[in-house]
């Protein structure tokens, strides 16, 4: 049964690449850095990703960024600031949604299985777990919703929240200092290939917590 929902997830996660989904998506949320909403765009990317939206905020933080690099770490700011608060958000869906919107999430992106782990390793280090879950591209949507469903504490998930997530966006605005528009162009020459980069390391991520930790 583990390895059927398994293969069901590679297999959606395959289709929803092969046809362009994530590219529509990524092109939409980049055309805001061209808006005088950049930073509103920002902040409601940044929050829907840590409870249901499937593409990074990375994209657009990175785009506002290049367009005004005197500006890169505002930038990240808001991103880490508005990405704690939705997984805070995701946490009070599962703590007292999960079967009216929580359960709908998670079957709908494909991470029952996953769901189940997180949950063992919230018995084991919840905070280790929630930190690298918002430094990496697993899904951290997943960890915030399961945080509120299996009771971890609220201070846990904002305190791991915080390091992992302004760390994370806050190398990017560091890039961008030194690197410029070099990284975008780097980024839509080599799409395709960055798309699969981040499914690998989703993959490898979820082995790594159902294996080794």
């Amino acid at each position: 049964m583990a390895g059927g929902i398994g293969g069901n997830r590679i297999v959606g996660v395959l289709h929803f690449c092969s046809f362009g989904l994530l590219r529509r998506l990524y092109d939409w949320v980049l055309s805001w850095a061209d808006s005088k909403y950049g930073s509103a765009a920002l902040a409601f990317t940044a929050f829907a990703e840590s409870s249901f939206f499937p593409v990074p905020p990375d994209i657009l933080l990175i785009a506002l960024s290049v367009s005004k690099p005197e500006k890169s770490f505002w930038y990240a700011f808001v991103a880490g600031f508005f990405s704690v608060l939705g997984g805070i958000f995701g946490y009070f869906i599962g703590l007292f949604l999960y079967d009216v919107i929580g359960r709908l999430i998670i079957e709908g992106l494909g991470y029952e299985q996953y769901f189940q782990v997180v949950g063992q390793l919230y018995r084991d280090n919840a905070f280790l777990a929630i930190l690298g879950a918002a430094f990496t591209p697993i899904p951290y949507k997943v960890f915030t919703i399961a945080a509120g469903f299996w009771d971890v504490g609220l201070f846990s998930l904002v305190a791991a929240s915080f390091i992992g997530r302004f760390s994370r966006f806050f190398v990017v605005g560091v890039l961008i200092r030194f690197f410029g528009a070099r990284v975008k162009v780097f980024i839509d020459r080599y799409f395709n290939w960055l798309t699969l980069l981040f499914f690998v390391l989703v993959l490898l991520g979820y082995l790594c917590i159902k294996y080794f930790i």
